[in-house]
Formats: structure tokens, C-alpha cells, sequence
């Protein structure tokens, strides 16, 4: 099988499709590879690394596309890539569609592309095994990246996260139990931050009380939102409904009640966002103030650890693109369940039933 690793071209994307372990060990199988030139680049793998693992390397995106029958991308395909893609191809990528133009939709049905989602990848247990890495480094971020927006410096309060003996912790509260808050919360709580957490599932916050007793746990009811948001000297928004948009559970009224120049970290972001106040940044253009509140919305947190965050992702998509390019597509997906509730599209119809409506709008 023709397998196709473009460069990511979206703002700050570090990441790369594959590594060139994964090429390796896939070329060994008979596989052939197009890379991008400069694709690894910020990962810290050049094309020589590439090269040596068995892949040719290509010199435009276009033809990286269009020698591929499977596409191994990171972040949804820009307008300009789709506009490469060649019918019936498999992309992989994590595409987040209910949040994305329909217009993306109309362009996957029309071609009949074969659109896997990572994001809703997901085994019978529930989990989802190739979002999870992306969302333990992202929850991992939030703290750091809290830390950072409270100094006076970045127009926050001027606290620290941990406090000092005799001055008080900063407020941490976290809306969601799952991978991304639960990473959040340790990291949070391990820098000596008061930390709350809220979820409606009471099994997850069993879970991360055993985790660690000193974090505070609230089912996450509007009641209990509104007064933990009072409070907060940092938001983190971790609602996630797997392939869905993320439902609004912090209203701009809610926004209004914090406290002047708390932190908003909207992880959620990239599913829509789960503040009402919320909108996209950028890495390089991180943060808002709206509501007198600074907000962090950047989609691709785990963009700019480029080399870690490409590991992490590797091993949890090899097992799925090893499958494909042994396989095919359509085999692929009968034989394995996770894998097909990763599809989004495929043969020119809606295979996600959360996406139903966003492609009828």
C-alpha cells in the first residue's frame, strides 16, 4: 500500500504524521512511502531519518496526497489540502468535524474519502486510545501553562499557583474527571495549587480521589458550577462527548461572576469549547481578554512539543495504520469495532451519527 506523510501546515503544528520508526517497521512489511519534505522537521526528524527508514521523500504536499491510497496527517487537512485529495482515499487524522465548516463534510462525501477520525477511535471499554496521549499532554500543559498566566507580567493576578507559607494557594477549578482534567488536576495539585474537580460521573471522581486525596471533588451540576466558577483563579474547561461538539456548561453570565483576571483555559476548544466566552487562538497569539477574563483557547496544545507529543501519537496509531496497510480500509474496519467508530466518513456517506446534523446544516 501507498502510504503519504505530508508536512502539517496549520499554525504551530509540530507534530508529523508518522516516524520514521513507524515507516520502518511498516516498509519492512512491504509498504512504500512518500514523506514530505521538511515533514518531520519539527518533530527533530529529518529527511534523512525518512530516508533511511525506507521512505522516498516528495517535494510538495500535492504529491504527497496524490501518491497515497492512506494519508497519515495530524491535524484536520487545511482548505488547500483538500482540494488535493484524491477520491476514494483513506485519511487519518484528527479531524474534529463537529466543529469544523460542513463545508469539510460536503468535500469528504463528494470525493468518497474515507475520513478516520483519532479522536473517536474508541475500544468497548470505552476509552480512546489514540486521543488519550494527546489529552495527557495537553491536561499536563494546562498547569504550566497556568502558572504562567497568573504573573502580573502576563496580565494576570500576580499569585502563585502553590502560595507560600502564611498567602494562600490559587483557586483550581476543573470542569471534567477524564484523561485531559485528570492530568490537569495531578499536575495542578503537585504544584501546590487548591484544586476542584467536576464531573457527573461519580465513578471518576472516586477514581481521582484515590489518585490523590487532596483534591477536591463536586458533581458537576449548574448549581455547583456557578459557585465553583465564583471562586476560581483558574477555569479549566476538560468537557469532552467523544465526536460531538462540546456542550456549553460556563455561560458568559457564569464568566461575569469570576473573579477580574482569572484564567480561562478552554481545552475543550478544539471540540468548540465549553465556555460560552470561548473562541480559538493560536500558539503565537495564545490568550483574549473578554469579560475582563484572560482566555486560553488554542486547539493544538500538544502542537509545540512536537517531539514528545509525535511519540506519543505514534505508538498509538501504528497498531490501527498497520491494520489498514496490511488489510485495506474495508476490511480494517469489519474486523476491528474501535476502529470503526473512528470513521467519520466513508464511500460517500456520513458514518458518524453525531455528524448527521452538522452535515445537514
Amino acid at each position: 500500500m501507498n502510504i503519504g506523510v505530508p508536512r502539517e501546515r496549520r499554525p504551530d503544528e509540530n507534530r508529523v504524521g508518522l516516524t520514521p520508526a513507524g515507516v520502518e517497521l511498516l516498509a519492512a512489511d512491504g509498504h512504500h512511502f512518500y514523506v514530505e519534505k521538511g515533514a518531520g522537521l519539527g518533530a527533530g526528524f529529518s529527511d534523512d531519518d525518512y530516508a533511511r527508514a525506507g521512505a522516498q521523500i516528495v517535494y510538495s504536499g500535492e504529491e504527497a496526497y496524490g501518491r497515497a491510497d492512506v494519508v497519515a496527517k495530524v491535524a484536520r487537512p487545511t482548505a488547500e489540502e483538500l482540494t488535493w485529495l484524491r477520491p476514494g482515499q483513506a485519511v487519518m487524522a484528527f479531524w474534529h468535524l463537529a466543529s469544523a465548516s460542513p463545508d469539510n463534510i460536503e468535500t469528504l462525501l463528494r470525493h468518497k474519502i474515507t475520513a478516520v477520525a483519532y479522536e473517536t477511535i474508541q475500544t468497548d471499554d470505552g476509552k480512546l486510545p489514540v486521543l488519550m496521549p494527546m489529552s495527557q499532554i495537553a491536561g499536563r500543559m494546562a498547569a504550566n501553562i497556568a502558572a504562567a498566566l497568573l504573573r502580573n507580567d502576563r496580565g494576570g493576578k500576580g499569585i502563585l499557583l502553590g502560595g507560600v507559607p502564611g498567602v494562600p494557594p490559587a483557586q483550581v477549578v476543573i470542569l471534567g474527571a477524564g484523561v485531559v482534567g485528570t492530568n490537569a488536576a495531578r499536575a495542578l495539585s503537585g504544584l501546590g495549587a487548591t484544586v476542584h474537580v467536576l464531573d457527573h460521573d461519580l465513578a471518576k471522581l472516586e477514581r481521582l480521589s484515590e489518585l490523590d486525596s487532596h483534591i477536591i471533588t463536586m458533581v458537576s451540576h449548574a448549581f455547583n458550577v456557578r459557585k465553583a466558577v465564583r471562586f476560581a483563579d483558574v477555569l479549566v474547561g476538560a468537557v469532552l462527548v467523544p465526536g460531538s461538539r462540546t456542550p456549553i456548561i460556563v455561560t458568559r453570565d457564569m464568566v461575569r461572576e469570576m473573579r477580574p483576571r482569572s484564567i480561562i483555559i478552554d481545552v475543550a476548544i478544539d471540540q468548540g469549547g465549553c465556555v460560552e466566552t470561548s473562541r480559538p487562538t493560536s500558539h503565537r497569539t495564545s490568550t483574549f481578554i473578554t469579560e475582563n477574563m484572560i482566555h486560553y483557547c488554542v486547539p493544538n496544545m500538544p502542537g509545540v512539543l512536537g517531539r514528545t507529543a509525535t511519540h506519543a501519537l505514534g505508538n498509538a496509531v501504528w497498531p490501527f495504520l498497520q491494520l489498514i496497510a496490511s488489510k485495506g480500509i474495508d476490511t480494517a474496519i469489519s474486523q476491528n469495532t474501535a476502529l470503526a467508530r473512528g470513521i467519520a466518513t466513508h464511500a460517500g456517506k456520513i458514518a458518524a451519527p453525531a455528524l448527521t446534523g452538522e452535515a445537514a446544516q
